[in-house]
């Protein structure tokens, strides 16, 4: 595992395991009388930072989820088109998803928003967000138009 891999691996998996705890401390507060008001906004901003990176990792070293029902059936020559045409339909339903995410940003940009509870800033995460989707999809792009050798 490379170096900015496994910095990544540890901090997705620091976030997992912060949302873990605040999940473990809203549980025994409730149950003692004395619960973590905004547990749920916390929890989802750890998740949000969890799925970005492994989104991330998975798309990079090609460990996504696929369905290769047809791929899988078809000849050797064909299969690597058709993979192309996945990746390229792939990419472009990501750009899709950033440019409407983007989209979202930018006109809530100067809203100051922030959770009701927790007042975590949502700015941030949606900027976290776009940057990890903006990767995702230019990855997907590479994958598309360069014919990688697998070993």
């Amino acid at each position: 595992m490379t170096g900015a891999r496994s910095i990544a691996v540890w901090f997705g998996g620091a976030a997992l395991l912060a949302a873990t705890a605040f999940d473990t401390v809203a549980v025994i507060g409730r149950q003692v009388g004395l619960p973590l008001r905004g547990s749920i906004e916390l929890i989802q901003a750890a998740v949000l930072v969890a799925g970005c990176i492994a989104l991330i990792l998975a798309t990079a070293v090609d460990r996504h989820a696929r369905v290769r029902l047809v791929v899988d059936r078809i000849g050797e020559g064909a299969r690597a088109t058709w993979d192309s045409l996945s990746n390229l339909l792939t990419a472009l339903f990501l750009l899709c998803l950033l440019i409407g995410s983007g989209w979202l940003a930018i006109d809530l940009w100067n809203s100051h928003e922030i959770s009701e509870i927790a007042h975590v800033p949502w700015l941030w995460l949606r900027l976290f967000a776009n940057v990890s989707l903006l990767i995702v999809t230019l990855i997907a792009f590479r994958r598309a138009f360069v014919r990688e050798t697998r070993r």
